[in-house]
């Protein structure tokens, strides 16, 4: 480390594993371990000149995921999929070279002084608000396995990728009036009282007719075109159909458990219990009293659950205080560094927060535990079983690709090999292949392609594929026939909107001031009612609406709407009160007002300045790559005994 922090040498009691772990993760969970270059199929990304190595990219994700598995017991491949993690990560790598590159490009230099005041303001290299030393900084990396020159270079790109954003927002400004627009946004509320009549709810009496379904598409002509369409033939090989072939050896068991470790623990489990004394709007002495009582008769063996579900004035009292393995986790940080001192059975002093004291009890405490092997042999032969079919998948269709290139078609290829082609139909970019492509790769990979050109290899979650592209259908008009179901389906939405406004014009005509409620029943509308609306808010089963934001500031009290007109029917709002702020009560919240606007403009321009970088360096992913990795990385985790 610097020489300077070398001289600061002072104990520290060992840091709790977790914080550590947490930690280190936070950064090499984005930066990964790798290296950034290579070349040919190892290429991921290109930036600029600069390349991004699929080793790289692999190392990251896996990392990420591990991380992840902490805290979601049953993450699987589908969950990482819906949280589209992969593209996150290869995200953060792409913007994070950006912003290296812009700060080169800027002639950013960090000095020695500013990483050591950089590592000194990480809580977990500190005791009692203090640099801990460089003794203890050394053993924390080395507990975590990483070296002080791989960790001070990570903080080196830390804090130049801070300056970029910093010296690029500078002359980001904010005037008063936009303050106080903001303010008012934020601040000023409404009491609201609303009916609402879905469609979903409106039910039509009869079909709609033939007639009237042509009538309304050759009004609405220019409404239906279909967008351009392609059709490939197409070949794939699927790694459920290669997998009964494929054989695990005990030895290749043993060897994936030992290289993977840390993918079978089980974390530190802790259960924790909790009283709580609020002293909002007490005498915050006489609670401390109460809570102290409490303590005392803790110390002459009463129950704690007991205790806890008698005294406690949080929702967990009807629980006897039970915050679970997992739920304490989102308690006042102060409370959970308390948590982590206690032992089995051992309770807290009396702990104070922002609105309240606890005390906090640790009822079940159980270590790390790495499961056998004995007990993973099917997980782990699922596994390998997916890895060997996936590396099967590759080699057939690399090599198909040399023959189908050779013969310029995939069709004569494939009899030459004794393969059957498919046909995907016309597909709309995106598209899926139910039980191949549930993401739509193929039919994204046709639109990169010329008339009976072939694809490069396709991989996707479910094995790898070739297409040639075969017809192009430019986008046209659409006929009747082609979107008849749309068109019964917007006709019908129309009608039934039709008749909600009809209806709710009725309950206008016959509104009462004090029969709101009563009124929304007889017309089998559903009554909502909001105690602060602000301005740009989701209102529930509406969602965000700016009428109804400008009515509720403007309508006078106790009087209703007009009809409004949402996606999927009408509501009618009448206004019950406002919270309304003045020019007084803003003087007293205009600094703090501009410091939150000013961060959130600053970040917005920032989010543009990102937007242009990457045009101009004009980015360019292997998606082919992307997939394959992803495909790889994913099946570590799929479910047991998933074939």
């Amino acid at each position: 480390m610097l020489r300077s922090m070398r001289k600061n040498l002072k104990s520290l009691a060992p840091v709790l594993w977790f914080v550590i772990i947490a930690f280190i993760i936070s950064i090499f969970a984005v930066w990964g371990g790798g290296s950034i270059g290579g070349g040919g199929k190892n290429i991921i990304a290109r930036i600029g000149k600069e390349k991004i190595s699929r080793d790289f990219y692999y190392s990251s994700l896996v990392q990420r995921l591990q991380a992840m598995s902490n805290e979601y017991k049953e993450l699987d491949a589908n969950f990482i999929q819906q949280l589209n993690i992969p593209q996150q990560v290869l995200e953060q790598i792409v913007q994070r070279t950006l912003l290296l590159q812009r700060a080169k490009d800027m002639g950013l230099k960090v000095s020695d002084d500013e990483i050591a005041a950089k590592i000194k303001s990480y809580p977990v290299f500190q005791k009692n608000g203090n640099f801990a030393g460089f003794e203890q900084y050394q053993k924390i990396l080395s507990w975590n396995r990483i070296s002080i020159s791989e960790f001070e270079k990570s903080l080196e790109s830390e804090i130049l990728i801070d300056k970029v954003i910093k010296s690029t927002t500078a002359g980001v400004i904010i005037t008063e009036d936009e303050v106080w627009e903001n303010y008012k946004k934020n601040t000023e509320s409404a009491r609201l009282e609303y009916a609402v009549l879905d469609d979903k709810s409106i039910k039509l009496e009869t079909e709609p007719k033939e007639a009237e379904l042509t009538e309304y598409f050759n009004t609405k002509k220019d409404n239906y075109r279909l967008p351009e369409r392609r059709e490939a033939e197409y070949i794939f090989f699927k790694t459920d159909e290669l997998k009964p072939e494929i054989q695990v050896s005990e030895k290749e068991i043993s060897k994936y458990y030992n290289e993977n470790e840390a993918q079978f623990k089980e974390p530190e489990q802790t259960r924790v219990s909790r009283i709580y004394f609020s002293f909002e709007g007490k005498d915050k002495e006489l609670v401390r009293t109460e809570a102290g009582n409490i303590i005392n008769r803790l110390e002459k063996d009463e129950d704690f659950s007991v205790l806890a579900e008698i005294y406690s004035q949080d929702d967990k009292a009807s629980s006897k205080g039970d915050w679970g393995l997992f739920e304490w986790r989102n308690l006042p940080a102060k409370e959970q560094e308390a948590i982590k001192t206690l032992a089995k059975d051992q309770y807290s002093e009396l702990i104070e927060s922002e609105d309240g004291f606890s005390i906090l009890k640790v009822t079940e405490k159980k270590p790390e535990r790495l499961t056998l092997v004995e007990q993973l042999t099917d997980r782990i032969t699922t596994i390998l079983k997916d890895q060997k079919a996936r590396g099967v998948a590759e080699q057939k269709i690399a090599q198909f690709e040399k023959n189908a290139r050779k013969e310029k078609s995939l069709d004569v290829a494939a009899q030459k090999l004794g393969y059957k082609i498919k046909n995907t139909g016309l597909l709309k970019q995106g598209d899926i292949i139910e039980d191949i492509d549930p993401s739509g790769s193929i039919s994204s990979s046709l639109f990169s392609l010329k008339n009976n050109g072939l694809s490069s290899p396709i991989y996707t979650y479910k094995g790898a594929g070739l297409a040639q592209l075969k017809k192009i259908e430019e986008p046209r008009p659409a006929s009747y026939e082609e979107v008849k179901e749309q068109v019964k389906t917007d006709f019908t939405a129309e009608k039934k909107k039709s008749v909600a406004l009809e209806k709710m014009n009725r309950f206008k005509a016959e509104f009462n001031r004090s029969d709101f409620d009563k009124l929304a029943e007889k017309y089998k509308m559903e009554y909502k009612s909001v105690e602060e609306h602000k301005r740009g808010q989701y209102l529930g089963t509406v969602g965000e609406n700016q009428t109804i934001d400008s009515l509720a500031f403007s309508l006078d009290l106790n009087d209703i709407s007009d009809p409004i007109e949402f996606e999927n029917g009408y509501t009618i709002i009448r206004v019950l009160d406002r919270k309304v702020i003045t020019k007084e009560d803003f003087t007293k919240e205009k600094e703090s007002e501009k410091e939150k606007l000013l961060e959130s403009k600053k970040n917005k321009f920032f989010q543009s300045f990102l937007a242009k970088l990457r045009e101009d360096k004009n980015i360019k992913i292997r998606y082919d790559v992307f997939l394959k990795v992803n495909s790889d990385v994913l099946s570590r985790f799929s479910k047991e005994g998933e074939e």
